[in-house]
């Protein structure tokens, strides 16, 4: 979902995104050498500053100097699998709107879709061949990009957090391998397996990171086990549908408390596991960011790390 405008800018994105509570935004250059570097970030918490609002930040921030896009939170859009129509490419999306009509609870004609394509195995002739289709009301992309016009913010990218975290992911790959990624926040858990840098799958888990902290012992070991076993679940999926590609790990994102979710993990999961630090991927000018930051920012910087790519 991209709008592009002619005005000369810095290298790389800014991704602002405008929540409830808090403002969040971090900038991204792709130099082609070397790690993506971040040189500018802020976290505007909403509640301690009167009249914080996104024009202000947009001052303060200086955002006309950079191609600023944004993200949806994952309840205003949905994230749909559907098997990939054989038709001429110019005739896809049509083609795939006309699938996924009845998988929303309001008429087609008020969506606004993009398609994601999930390579296939061309040495296994007959193979299925999937897509995503990512699929928000007219009227949430109308609000959003209204938001930023008030602001006099050039909006040019709306992104989502399944293909913001991908990016995150292609950081840590090793070649040939696959790699997994699990997230908490307060919208919930995402989990991504990737390869190459396409996403191959997304995952949704209605647990949000507020519940995992405050669960008393026993409610939060039912979580654990919910989350391990849509783990394994979206595991063996993946090495049914894709078993040309062999996975290296399982990362986990960076998370502002120990709740005890590695330990449990690894005694479950034959993967290996590990818990990430962004600043091992990502160069942090002037002071690195420390984990609560990671957190909060995470999807917003994978967003930022985003690369054009040939529309379908």
């Amino acid at each position: 979902m991209a709008w592009f405008s002619k005005k000369k800018t810095q290298p790389g994105w800014m991704v602002v995104s405008a929540d409830t509570d808090a403002i969040r935004m971090a900038h991204v250059d792709r130099p082609a050498l070397g790690k993506p570097r971040v040189d500018r970030w802020g976290i505007v918490k909403r509640d301690e500053r009167d009249g914080a609002d996104l024009q202000q930040a947009a001052k303060e921030h200086e955002l006309d100097r950079y191609r600023c896009g944004t993200l949806l939170r994952p309840a205003e859009y949905q994230f749909l699998m559907v098997d990939a129509p054989n038709v001429p490419r110019e005739e896809l999306k049509a083609a795939i709107r006309w699938r996924v009509k009845d998988l929303l609870d309001y008429h087609i004609d008020d969506a606004t879709m993009d398609v994601l394509d999930i390579p296939v195995d061309t040495d296994l002739p007959g193979k299925s061949h999937y897509m995503y289709a990512v699929v928000a009301k007219n009227e949430i992309v109308r609000g959003q990009v209204a938001q930023f016009e008030r602001a006099d913010i050039a909006l040019q990218v709306i992104d989502v957090v399944e293909t913001a975290q991908r990016n995150i992911a292609q950081l840590y790959e090793t070649a040939n391998r696959g790699i997994g990624m699990l997230t908490f926040d307060g919208s919930g858990g995402v989990f991504t397996l990737s390869f190459e840098g396409e996403l191959y799958l997304a995952r949704r888990l209605d647990i949000a990171w507020s519940q995992l902290v405050s669960a008393q012992e026993i409610q939060r070991q039912a979580y654990f086990e919910r989350i391990a076993v849509e783990l394994q679940r979206s595991l063996d999926h993946f090495e049914r549908q894709y078993q040309n590609i062999t996975l290296s790990e399982l990362l986990l994102g960076p998370m502002p408390e120990d709740i005890g979710l590695i330990p449990y993990l690894r005694s479950q999961l034959y993967l290996p596991l590990r818990q990430i630090d962004l600043a091992d991927a990502l160069e942090f000018v002037g002071a690195d960011l420390g984990v609560e930051q990671q957190w909060e920012l995470f999807h917003v910087l994978g967003a930022a790390l985003r690369v054009e790519a040939t529309a379908l």
